[in-house]
């Protein structure tokens, strides 16, 4: 998810300064308090560090802290010591572009990718509008620097649009058949999900069925917008783009993510998790010669999306088309990618 930081201006008087924390307060805004003192996350402090320091950033990290590096870009051999911290497998590198040139910027988003979150420090939300789709991708996020709680909310709501997207493609359906009876997972999380989106499942870590939320009424059972009937409890899910879960393993307060029909991926709360034993449902389908497969409950309001809607397992047949994930890395451990690992899921 991009991040939104905030550092309020010197010029800001005390009015301005409060209006700003409070509206950072409100809506999750990261807070850098001072030149070189602490980011205030939800992850905890992170140590900013006014340009590279290969001895301090090895002792914070050697004690477990979150670090940043803050670098002006002024010149090529700036563009290169930001590299190098991201070689150092530094948290965040928040980085100053003093003309704000582009192709300084795309150079350190793809030279950073994957290595450390890359924030871009910008002085109003057309800037930030700028960064966070340079190069398509974008920064990780962006570092206001204002006095202006009006500057504040655009850019807030310029990151909120900035929504990551996840490839969904067709899979089509080989085999449909009803098992026994198993421990399944409800996950009710702490939003509201429209038709077409949902949670991806599957038995694979690196091939997920997108099952839609219980969106829809029928004569028998309300509409329970906030829940996605997941499946097996031994079914892997998403709970961030990097790294899996067990669906046995989501408990209140823990992070899924939510997907979209069109690959819009969001972060959810996670308010129960209910395990009943209930009938169960094998799912497979075949992507470009590649077989995936879920275990899902067997009741007609468990639904599989579809490009242009959603069906029931209960309705499904071999020759169907369902939307479907498939992730390039195959190994894990713990949830984590292991790209050169060997597995054989069946």
């Amino acid at each position: 998810m991009k991040e939104l930081w905030l550092e309020v201006a010197s010029s800001a008087s005390p009015s301005e300064k409060a209006a700003l924390l409070k509206l950072a307060n409100e809506n999750g805004v990261v807070l850098l308090e001072g030149a070189k003192v602490n980011v205030v996350s939800e992850k905890g402090s992170v140590h900013v560090l006014e340009g590279f320091d290969a001895d301090a950033i090895k002792k914070l990290k050697s004690e477990g802290k979150q670090v940043a590096v803050r670098i002006s870009i002024k010149g090529k051999e700036d563009e290169n010591t930001a590299v190098n911290a991201a070689e150092f497998s530094v948290d965040y590198i928040l980085i100053n572009c003093l003309d704000w040139r582009v192709i300084p910027l795309e150079n350190l988003i793809a030279k950073t990718r994957g290595k450390s979150k890359l924030i871009a420090e910008v002085e109003n939300a057309d800037d930030a509008k700028l960064v966070l789709e340079t190069l398509e991708l974008g920064t990780d996020g962006v570092l206001l620097k204002t006095s202006s709680s009006d500057e504040l909310i655009k850019a807030i709501t310029i990151v909120r649009r900035q929504a990551p997207k996840i490839r969904l493609v067709k899979a089509k359906v080989t085999a449909v058949k009803p098992i026994s009876s198993g421990a399944r997972v409800c996950v009710d999380t702490c939003d509201l999900m429209a038709p077409g989106e949902g949670m991806l499942v599957g038995v694979q870590a690196a091939g997920f069925f997108l099952v839609e939320a219980e969106v829809h009424e029928n004569p028998y059972v309300q509409s329970r917008p906030f829940r996605v009937n997941a499946g097996s409890l031994s079914m892997y899910t998403l709970a961030s783009l990097q790294s899996t879960r067990y669906l046995s393993e989501l408990k209140a307060g823990d992070e899924v993510l939510i997907v979209a029909r069109d690959g819009k991926v969001r972060s959810a709360s996670v308010g129960r998790v209910k395990i009943e034993l209930r009938p169960l449902i094998l799912v497979e389908a075949d992507i470009e010669g590649r077989r995936i497969k879920t275990i899902l409950q067997n009741a007609e309001t468990i639904r599989l999306v579809t490009a242009d809607g959603s069906k029931p397992v209960t309705e499904l047949k071999a020759g169907d088309d369902v939307l479907a994930h498939i992730a390039e890395s195959r190994g894990r451990h713990f949830g984590v990618a292991v790209p050169d690992e060997t597995v054989i899921e069946r």
